[in-house]
């Protein structure tokens, strides 16, 4: 049996050891090795033999020529680098004394050429010169060829581990062929294609040890060991014609520089991801390495026990044998046989293990905490999307979809796309999932280019920006917004941005960005501006910043059976403002007979117009009145409960819908063909992001979408449209006259007791001789005077000291105040700044005559009101009583029981962390004032003080007649009845201003009692404005313009300049800026419509007014108990909001209405109007000048005054 076992070794070759028979021929051999042979135990130990191949005679085994080459290679290379180093050393030293001799001769050589002598360059010293430059050379240049700064080497690089792994590819399927066997290089294709990988890395490594600097390094790394243990052993198989898988498994040790190539790529960025890759990569690379090992030795056997304990695994279960191995689990079913094998298993499971327990949990970590939200966002075909970033909560993001995807804007088609750098909670998560529809998340920051890529920023309509109205530092909160709009705007300077200001003196950074145009749609809503905007409105007409907040909210109706006061707020609540093209019917009508059909025949409430004047340039002109005429393509401005009832007013048509009593029927009809034919012909489409006008096709787009072709939603004169009369053109400020009127009694009752005359009828207007054009006292007195700033929108005065404008006590005592605006301000020298010049500046404004301004007081810390002077000092009639809110005597030093309003205002509001204690102080103040009591006698006092006429009454007039309800108020005995309103942050606390009411502390603010009264405002009302905004820039406009007093652009770039307003002379074009619509609250007790007050209808009134008065009714201000049929001592009011038609009146109502500009209600008080101007800046005690008017013939009226709710006058302010 051992001759013939010897000679079958002699005539084959014996190196398989992954053929299916080698197991049972080796479990054969060790059992019994006497017997006779058998061929399936023999077949394991020989190579096959094909008849094209040649192999050797003897048959024996080649393994160790493979093995030989690489092992020659590698020592013989790293022995002739250390006898290199050897004797680069021992040259060294020998020549150590050698080169100190040299350094002496060169010292005399210089000597000598100093002397003048010039010793000849050595001819050996050049040639090592010239060498030592070409091998820099050549090394460079290899260095350049391998390195991947350049495109060269990253390429060369790239394709250097492309072939690694296309021979790694190339191993794993000969794996499947016995370990050694005889291969003919000319018919062996995976042969040809592994030899010429193999020149290639020969090549590579051939430029790699050129470009090395340290030699003996570069032959010990990783990579040069791979290539000797790789490349050398093809080259022998080329010679035997045979082929040994050997340890080609090494080239999965090139998988360590994954992550090093996919850096070239810029595929990897972040640290995380290069830190993953990296851990993946040296993870596989070690598992196959290790595999190919087992599997070599497995299938070879032990070559001490003449390869007789071989085993048949293929690679891929050696592969799963080193996972259970280092997994410690360990199943059993696979394990190694020999000897190699085993002891290779022992040192790897020390590695392997500590290599699995350490990467594994660390891979699963960089995995697990990849952003769940770093995707990118797929457009979608058809479909518009914003992006909306800043401060993104769960209660700014709530408040924004529930405004911005609100029923009554129909089908809004558009994407809502967040991006944020933190993950949100599982609140906000929960909200997004149920608007997934139309809403995405996506983490990141607008201030990194690839976060903007994601969320395809170039392609988005608008990005909107959210600011924390609650944070401690507005400035700091101001900048990183700004930044945004930088970051963004640098991405895409064309991109519409709509960002949320909190200080009014950081918009002028804004205007530092070149891209920021406001005419292609950019807008910034300040809403320190428009906050203190709103309540200096309340201080002209209480109630009106409750009703224009609920105007650009979209608010869903709620119906109440119940004949309560809520019942008919909530109907006016569910009113918004919205914008449509007017119908061709209405061209060539002019604005009031207009607003008249929309009202009765429409149900429609239009307010204003957009104007286009024959150079094209657009203004929006509120109630302009009957000089106007309707063009074509006129943009209306409508108060509507939504966007389908405002399409009548394009699609009405005189011939169709006359008749017509149903407005709901009038829809479109076939005579708009025509119309839309003609349309598409001024049809205009933005360059960017301006909207199509839809309607010229017959596309259904609400109509708050719309846009105008000219963006100018600012406009230096927004109400102003110039009548080619002269004396509209040429008017000036008249001086005040202490002459009776010369109208008749009965022109005087037609009149109402109103200070301004209609424009509609020119033979109302007094007869003054000082409205002459042309007067040379007016117009002396106006071009030497600057009562008005540059732009003629604000009264103006030099600036004053701020030691010229404080009271004391006892002085503010003296004084008589009366129908004054007193602001309680809460704040010390560390309290941010909340400008208080865009509470003086509405208040201000230049269509108010001298006299009608009402003194501001301030009440409060004098430190701060230090630092808010710089921008306060233009302002005339302006004082300061340093004190506390809190303080009884101060409020009563100022008396507070005689003010028009009473403002209550903290900026230390957001430095306190509980919600709930935000608002301590302004509550702690506003509960003070209602518990106040107060003498009657004062009130008896004062009321025979013209301070205490109310404002726009002719306070020159002989009597106070009925006639004109113009009635004088009673005093006030008790705080509660001091109008008030109250600045909040938190919206919950509102609960705490009124004690009788039955608020719950869930209650939105709109739907609280002190809201709906105009007694409390609260920041987050404002945060509608966003998609209002996006929907339609000019509501915004039409918004700012109301709430501001006029501020313009080129206001808003002076106060950029300068952060003070400048004086101007008096010119027609700046004094023509005065005639601007006002507000004002129409009392029905007496007057012109007392008839309509007791049980008549709305409608009456509202075509009353608008044909006599050119007066536009918008709104109701009601005795919250005026439904019940007991009397009721309460005096608070509510807003009713565009009430219909055939709504019933009660005498007690004030009505909100829009009323023209008169110029000549400041004649009557011209003397001393004059005076108080000019000597307001020298004299703090200027307000305490005061006449007082006869009071003989004041008629005794039998109704006596229980509040000061009823009283009979029209309370007037001036947009």
């Amino acid at each position: 049996s051992l001759r013939m076992s010897s000679n079958i070794h002699a005539n084959h070759l014996s190196l398989d050891a992954s053929s299916s028979s080698s197991s049972s021929s080796s479990s054969s051999s060790s059992s019994s090795s006497s017997s006779s042979v058998h061929e399936p135990k023999m077949d394991a130990l020989i190579i096959p033999v094909t008849m094209e191949v040649p192999c050797d005679s003897r048959g024996q085994r080649m393994w160790w020529a493979f093995l030989a080459s690489s092992m020659v290679t590698f020592f013989g290379g790293l022995f002739i680098i250390l006898l290199w180093r050897t004797l680069k050393y021992l040259w060294t030293v020998c020549c150590h004394c050698g080169g100190k001799t040299k350094e002496a001769q060169k010292i005399n050589n210089g000597s000598s050429q100093a002397d003048g002598t010039l010793k000849p360059v050595d001819e050996k010293e050049e040639a090592v010169a010239a060498e030592v430059g070409w091998m820099t050379s050549v090394k460079d240049w290899a260095g350049v060829m391998i390195s991947a700064q350049t495109l060269t080497g990253r390429v060369l690089v790239v394709l250097v581990f492309a072939l690694s792994i296309g021979a790694l590819v190339i191993y794993f399927i000969d794996s499947s062929n016995p370990i050694e066997s005889c291969q003919n290089f000319y018919k062996d294709f995976t042969l040809q294609i592994d030899m010429a990988f193999n020149v290639f890395f020969l090549l590579y490594f051939g430029l790699r040890f050129i470009a090395a600097n340290d030699k003996l390094w570069f032959w010990l790394e990783v990579n040069s060991v791979v290539d000797f243990f790789t490349v050398p052993p093809v080259f022998v198989s080329v010679y035997l014609n045979r082929s040994w898988l050997g340890l080609r498994f090494l080239r999965a040790l090139r998988l360590i520089q994954f992550s090093e190539i996919l850096q070239f790529l810029n595929i990897l960025k972040t640290s995380n991801s290069i830190k993953l890759v990296n851990l993946l990569s040296i993870f596989i690379s070690t598992w196959l390495t290790a595999a190919g090992f087992i599997h070599l030795v497995e299938n070879s056997g032990d070559p001490w026990e003449n390869f007789q304990n071989n085993q048949a695994l293929t690679y891929w279960e050696c592969v799963y044998l080193l996972m259970v191995t280092m997994s410690t689990v360990g199943y059993g079913d696979v394990y190694a046989k020999t000897t190699l094998g085993r002891l290779f298993m022992v040192f790897f499971i020390l590695g392997g293990l500590a290599m699995f327990a350490s990467y594994v949990p660390e891979i699963i970590e960089l995995i697990g905490n990849r952003k769940k939200y770093g995707g990118s966002y797929s457009a979608v075909s058809g479909r518009k999307h914003i992006v909306v970033c800043g401060h993104i909560t769960l209660e700014s993001v709530s408040n924004f979809l529930k405004d911005f995807l609100h029923k009554d804007r129909d089908d809004v088609n558009v994407e809502i796309v967040f991006l944020h750098n933190i993950s949100p909670n599982l609140e906000l998560e929960a909200l997004f999932k149920r608007h997934f529809t139309q809403v995405e998340f996506y983490q990141g920051s607008v201030l990194n280019p690839h976060d903007l890529a994601r969320v395809k920023i170039e392609s988005a309509d608008a990005c909107l920006i959210l600011a924390n109205k609650y944070c401690a530092d507005p400035d700091a909160e101001d900048a990183s917004n700004i930044m945004r709009v930088i970051s963004i705007k640098n991405y895409h300077p064309k991109i519409r941005i709509i960002t949320q200001m909190l200080q009014y003196h950081n918009k002028a950074h804004l205007l530092n960005i070149p891209s920021w145009n406001w005419k292609e749609g950019d807008d910034a809503i300040c809403l320190a501006e428009l906050k203190l905007g709103f309540i200096a409105q309340s201080c002209l007409a209480q109630g009106l910043s409750t009703m224009l907040a609920n105007l650009f909210s979209m608010r869903s109706f709620i119906k109440i059976e119940e004949d309560t006061w809520q019942k008919y707020y909530l109907e006016g609540v569910s009113n918004e403002m919205y914008t449509e093209y007017l119908s061709s019917a209405f061209v060539g009508l002019s604005f009031p007979t207009v607003c008249e059909l929309c009202f009765v025949k429409l149900k429609l409430l239009m307010i204003a117009i957009e104007y286009k004047s024959a150079n094209r340039e657009s203004r929006i002109l509120i109630n302009p009145g009957n000089h106007l005429k309707i063009q074509e393509g006129t943009l209306g401005f409508f108060i509507a409960s939504d966007a389908k009832e405002v399409k009548r007013a394009f699609f009405y048509c005189k011939a169709c819908h006359d008749d017509i009593t149903d407005p709901k029927r009038i829809k479109k009809c076939g005579c708009k063909r025509r119309w839309e034919e003609h349309c598409s012909l001024w049809r205009l489409e933005s360059k960017g992001n301006m909207r199509r006008l839809n309607y010229c096709r017959g596309q259904q787009s609400f109509s708050v979408k719309v846009k105008v072709a000219a963006r100018s939603r600012y406009f230096k004169d927004p109400f102003e449209f110039k009548k080619e009369t002269p004396n509209s053109r040429l008017v000036t400020e008249p001086v005040e006259d202490e002459q009776p009127s010369t109208l008749s009694p009965k022109k005087k009752q037609r009149n109402g007791g109103m200070r301004n005359s209609p424009n509609s009828s020119p033979k109302l207007m007094r007869h003054d001789p000082l409205l002459i054009p042309g007067n040379d006292q007016i117009d002396n007195m106006d071009s030497n005077v600057k009562k008005y700033d540059s732009t003629g929108m604000f009264h103006w005065c030099a600036p004053k000291e701020i030691e010229k404008v404080i009271l004391t006590r006892s002085e503010a005592a003296m004084t008589v105040l009366s129908g004054h605006v007193v602001v309680c301000i809460f704040g010390d020298v560390s309290s941010a700044l909340i400008g208080l010049r865009n509470l003086v500046m509405p208040l201000r404004a230049s269509n108010f005559h001298y006299h009608e301004l009402k003194h501001i007081v301030f009440v409060g810390s004098i430190e701060y009101l230090k630092r808010e002077w710089e921008t306060l000092h233009n302002f005339p009639k302006v004082s300061i009583l340093p004190g506390t809110p809190l303080s009884r005597a101060d409020l009563r030093a100022v008396n507070i029981n005689l003010c028009d309003m009473c403002v209550i205002l903290s900026a230390n509001q957001n430095n306190i962390d509980d919600t709930s204690l935000q608002d301590k102080e302004c509550i702690l103040a506003s509960l003070n004032i209602k518990s106040m009591q107060f003498d009657d006698s004062i009130g008896v006092l004062q009321a025979n003080s013209q301070g205490f006429t109310p404002p726009g009454m002719d306070r020159s007039s002989p009597d106070n007649s009925p006639v004109h309800g113009m009635l004088r108020q009673p005093s006030i005995t008790t705080g509660v009845n001091i109008p008030i309103i109250t600045e909040l942050v938190n919206d919950t606390n509102v609960q705490f201003l009124d004690q009788d009411d039955d608020d719950d502390p869930d209650t939105e603010l709109y739907l609280t009692q002190p809201f709906a009264c105009g007694t409390a405002f609260a920041v987050s009302v404002l945060d509608s404005l966003m998609s209002a905004t996006y929907f339609n820039d000019n509501i915004l406009t039409l918004i700012r313009t109301l709430v501001t007093g006029g501020a313009t652009p080129e206001l808003e770039a002076l106060i950029a300049e300068e952060n003070a307003l400048r004086g101007g002379y008096s010119t027609p074009q700046t004094l023509a800026n005065r005639d601007r619509c006002r507000v004002a609250q129409l009392a029905l007790l007496d007057g012109p419509f007392a008839d309509l007050g007791d049980g008549g209808c709305y409608g009456d009134l509202f075509c009353k007014a608008l044909k006599t008065y050119n007066m536009l009714c918008f709104g109701i201000y009601r005795l919250r108990d005026a439904h019940l049929s007991t009397p009721s001592q309460c005096t608070k009011r509510y807003v009713i909001t565009n009430p219909p038609y055939e709504f019933e009146l009660v005498p007690t109502d004030l009505i909100f209405c829009l009323m023209q500009f008169d110029h000549n209600a400041g004649q009557s008080r011209a003397s001393l109007s004059h005076s108080s101007h000019s000597s307001q800046s020298s004299s703090k005690k200027s307000s305490s000048v005061h006449s007082i008017p006869s009071t003989a013939n004041r008629q005794n009226r039998p109704k006596s005054r229980e509040s000061r709710d009823k009283q009979k006058y029209v309370q007037e302010e001036r947009l």
